[in-house]
């Protein structure tokens, strides 16, 4: 279902995208190879990721975060248009758990299960330089509650929450940030404010 959806996406396009080519593709984890804070989100935007070919670059949802990544120092510039406008990452890894765009932007657990290894590989790869892991979102916050199993208390499972933090094992940090939708930035819910109290001094 998610090849089929990412493949038609990219060859029918967004009007506003026709004369774009598309990515149409797995999209990868984005950013330092040694970070020393991760960003775990859902799945690639169909007109965002899946067309840029990189996490959060080209949407509503992805100007949002890089503008506060900016803001904190994370990242060199303000703006993640595609995936050669010069973007550097200043530190963080960006990645998400479902590496194709789904339908309505709502994996099902399958496809959430039968993409759960490739974050798990990564994982395996930066995990000795994390110091903290920032989950946009309550479905985020249980796959990152999952990927770090090892490092939590005995008998806890914190629940989600906007700038609810949590001490894992092993110094590791454990933060929750409402997902910068645009559904959540029109409505307050989530500010600019808000996702600065989060990235700042990280």
């Amino acid at each position: 279902r998610l090849v089929s959806w990412r493949e038609e996406v990219a060859v029918t396009k967004r009007r506003a995208f026709a004369d774009q080519p598309y990515w149409g593709r797995p999209v990868p984890g984005w950013g330092a190879a040694r970070p020393r804070l991760a960003i775990v989100g859902l799945a690639p935007a169909a007109h965002g990721a899946n067309r840029t070919g990189r996490v959060f670059t080209g949407d509503r949802s992805g100007d949002q975060l890089f503008a506060a990544l900016h803001r904190a120092g994370l990242v060199n510039q303000a703006t993640s248009v595609d995936a050669a406008d010069g973007l550097r990452a200043n530190g963080i890894r960006i990645s998400a758990p479902v590496r194709c765009a789904p339908p309505g932007n709502a994996p099902t657990p399958a496809e959430r299960s039968t993409c759960a290894p490739w974050l798990v590989a990564e994982w395996a790869v930066i995990a000795p330089y994390v110091r903290v892991v920032v989950a946009l979102g309550g479905f985020a916050w249980q796959v990152a509650l999952t990927l770090l199993a090892d490092r939590v208390p005995v008998g806890a499972r914190p629940k989600f929450g906007h700038g609810a933090v949590v001490q894992l094992v092993g110094g590791l940090q454990l933060v929750g940030c409402y997902h910068p939708s645009q559904q959540n930035m029109f409505t307050g819910r989530l500010t600019p404010a808000m996702l600065d109290a989060v990235f700042t001094d990280r």
